[in-house]
């Protein structure tokens, strides 16, 4: 009897381990990401960063993003070089390149949307609204026809962040920048704290996460690029940060989870991608648009996909 109780407890022992492993190898790679990437253990290509953010690659092949407390535009190469583009960068956040290949920057300390000329000089877009400073731009998305878009929250006006400064307007705005360059429309006023956002591969609907509400919004986005019937895309448990989407309409989005959660187009939850610290933006690149690029706090990291990135050939003057 003593025999056979101690081999049911080896058993069961057994299959629990059994199970556990099991369970462990599936968590690995979640069924609704088999389609998407190649592998679920992201490669850290640079480290040492105080705040890592807007990262942006450029079809030449290489890599721009913000070390945004340092104050500095940090470039990366395929060879792992990193060295400094541009310091002082005021407090650069999200960054994006139009059709000439000229970096727009969402400058925290400078609160302006800046534009790099190919001669190397920069000039201001806009840094106010109604005849009052802009808080501190965060983050950008630019349209097919040249139109930028940008959210414009308070976060930049504190020391660990940018320049600590008094808030002139009394809303956290979305804002579109024409595609002439002389005009600045406010599209939304009463998100909490606007933050990352993305276009939907056809631009038909506009993706808006809202920080400190643990949400994600859909928008539809009209022809003359307006937006209209807002809507809860997703809730979710962490603060949602920067966001961008595939060629197929699956959003990701980093949170202070120290991963990028996976949605589909209807808003189905396909899966996390655990990173080691906490993200803040992605971005797709490398020869296909198929490697995605992750800034987490001190870091960035990459990750092969199968699914490429939405490639916005964008118009401007």
């Amino acid at each position: 009897m003593f025999r056979k109780l101690i081999a049911f407890l080896l058993f069961g022992m057994m299959f629990i381990a059994f199970s556990y492993v099991n369970n462990l190898a599936n968590a690995q790679t979640p069924p609704g990401l088999s389609g998407l990437i190649e592998s679920d253990k992201p490669e850290q290509i640079a480290t040492g960063f105080s705040f890592t953010e807007g990262p942006v690659w450029h079809p030449d092949g290489h890599l721009l993003f913000s070390d945004v407390s340092s104050n500095i535009i940090y470039k990366w190469t395929p060879d792992g070089k990193v060295e400094k583009f541009r310091s002082p960068s005021g407090h650069s956040n999200g960054l994006a390149f139009d059709k000439q290949g000229r970096l727009i920057a969402c400058e925290h300390g400078n609160r302006r949307i800046s534009r790099n000329e190919l001669d190397g000089t920069f000039v201001t877009l806009f840094d106010e609204y109604d005849g009052k400073r802009l808080n501190s731009p965060n983050d950008l998305a630019i349209k097919s026809d040249g139109s930028i878009y940008f959210t414009d929250p308070p976060y930049g006006l504190t020391a660990s962040y940018g320049i600590p400064g008094k808030q002139e307007l009394g809303f956290q705005g979305v804002y579109r920048i024409l595609p002439d360059r002389n005009s600045l429309e406010l599209l939304i006023k009463d998100l909490y704290r606007p933050n990352g956002l993305a276009f939907s591969p056809d631009e038909k609907v506009l993706y808006i996460s809202d920080t400190n509400r643990k949400v994600v919004y859909a928008f539809d986005l009209q022809s003359g690029g307006t937006i209209t019937d807002r809507r809860i895309f997703v809730s979710l448990s962490g603060f949602p940060d920067g966001i961008k989407v595939d060629a197929n309409g699956n959003l990701y989005v980093t949170n202070n989870l120290n991963r990028i959660q996976i949605y589909n187009r209807t808003g189905q939850h396909l899966g996390n991608i655990i990173i080691p610290e906490r993200t803040t933006n992605c971005a797709f690149g490398g020869p296909d648009n198929k490697m995605l690029f992750i800034t987490a706090r001190t870091s960035v990291y990459r990750i092969q996909l199968k699914i490429p990135g939405v490639q916005v050939v964008a118009g401007s003057n």
